[in-house]
Parts: C-alpha cells; structure tokens; sequence
C-alpha cells in the first residue's frame, strides 16, 4: 500500500485536508502519516528518514503533501525520496499579482487560539456540551440551531461537528418513546423557537444497528420500535413543516454541510 505524507511545521491541518481530498478522488487505498510541528532541521531529517524506509517497504514511492514557512526546512523536505507537492507555492505568487499584495507567511496563523475565531467556536461547543440531549431547556434562546430526532440518529455529535468547525450553537433534543402517546406532538418549549428546529431520521436497520450496539436484544433496539419512533418523527417533520435530512448515507461532514445549506446559517470559520 503507497504511503501518503502531510507534513507542516504547524498543525499539518491545511497539507492534511488538501491530501486528503485530492487523494479521495482515486478508487485506490493509502497508508497515511501526518507529522505536525516539524520545526527544526533535526526533525526535518528524520521525516525524511521515516519516508525512505516507507519506500523502501513498498516500494513505491510516497506522496508528501507538505506546507512549511521556514523555507530551509522546507528545503529538506523537499529532498525526500517521496513525490513531493508544496502545493500552496502554485496559488501565492498568483494570488499576489491579483491582489497586488506580497503574501507574509506565519506560523500557527491558520489553526490557532490567534485565529479570529477561536473563542467564538470554543463558546459554541461549550453550548453544544451543555445543551446535549435535552439536558438544559432554558438556554434556547441562544441557540443558532436545534436539532431534533430519536435517540442515536446523530444529533449530537452533529451539534458538536457544527460547533467546533464553524462557531455554531447547536442545541440538541431527542425525541424518546415517552414522548410517543398516542401521536407525537411538538413540546411547548421547542414550538417557541419552532424556527430554530431541524429534523434528522434514519434508516431504521441501520438506528437497530446503531441501537444493538449499545443495548442489545432490548425493545429500545428491535426494529418494530425503530420504526415506529421513526414513523411519528417524520410524520412530526411533515406536519409541523420541519426541515429534516435523513443521516443514513452521510458523514456527519456531510450532515453539517448539508444543515448550512439548507438553513442559511453563516460560518463563523474565517
């Protein structure tokens, strides 16, 4: 299996994501090593050690994926045995000419607490931690969102994915069979902030899998009560004109990605 290096003498998040989205586009596996930090020429050399004997075990020669603003590092680098890709050089002398400003690398600018909105993204999972599951109702009026289903179709690692990456609060509330009856109603509290409210479903083989995996062979987890939580939500949804997406076939990436679009919520990323 071909080796795949993302290399920075920051986080290695900028060569990571940029690898990895190029490298997603082929049908094929890779073995993959991420190296943050490598900040002095001692470090650079063993990265480029730690390449050789990748090749040297495949015999294919790897993909280095790397960003480094201390050029003489970036030229040890830039040495290896690998197919190298300082890919971030084919954009900045462009970019400088069409906005007419020389570009000035640093360190630690892109993924750090000096980034403009680290506090704001750091408050915002708080909130999804303290808003979880429906354990705190009276801090609704803060939300940007809430997100609402049956227990394990994804709300809260949702929440936090939104918080995390984009400064979104992200309130979440599970939908249990104690909230079934007869019909499932909307509960007072979520119809005050009704358009706060997003909706996600499942499959329901895969909610029974999901469920198996935490309580098996109960009724919480066969697939009769699966379906029928399932049932009332969307019918739910429907009824009270909820926007819903089902998570079955998505990351949560994806289901992040896909709440922004279709609610209009602004990323506070940048």
């Amino acid at each position: 299996m071909r080796a795949a290096f993302y290399i920075s003498d920051g986080t290695a998040i900028t060569s990571e994501v940029f690898g990895h989205a190029l490298l997603s586009l082929f049908p094929i596996e890779f073995e993959h090593f991420t190296i943050p930090f490598v900040e002095t020429e001692q470090h650079a050399l063993e990265v480029i050690e730690q390449i050789k004997r990748a090749y040297e075990k495949t015999g294919e020669r790897p993909l280095v994926f790397y960003t480094m603003v201390n050029l003489d590092i970036g030229r040890i680098i830039s040495h290896s045995v690998g197919i190298n890709y300082k890919f971030l050089d084919q954009f900045v002398a462009p970019l400088e000419k069409v906005i007419g400003v020389p570009s000035k690398p640093e360190k630690h600018r892109t993924h750090s607490m000096h980034e403009k909105t680290y506090d704001i993204r750091i408050e915002a999972v708080n909130y999804a931690l303290a808003n979880d599951d429906g354990s705190n109702l009276k801090d609704y009026q803060e939300a940007d969102i809430i997100l609402v289903g049956v227990s394990r179709s994804g709300k809260t690692p949702t929440s936090l994915y939104l918080a995390l990456q984009y400064g979104i609060k992200a309130a979440n509330y599970p939908f249990t069979e104690d909230d079934m009856g007869d019909i499932l109603k909307l509960p007072p509290i979520l119809r005050r902030f009704k358009n706060k409210l997003f909706g996600l479903t499942i499959g329901a083989d895969r909610l029974q899998e999901i469920r198996s995996e935490r309580r098996a062979n109960s009724r919480y987890a066969s697939i009769k009560q699966c379906r029928m939580e399932l049932r009332e939500v969307e019918n739910l949804y429907r009824k009270e004109m909820i926007p819903f997406l089902n998570s079955t076939s998505f990351s949560v990436e994806e289901i992040s990605a896909k709440i922004l679009a279709t609610t209009g919520l602004q990323r506070r990323k940048y």
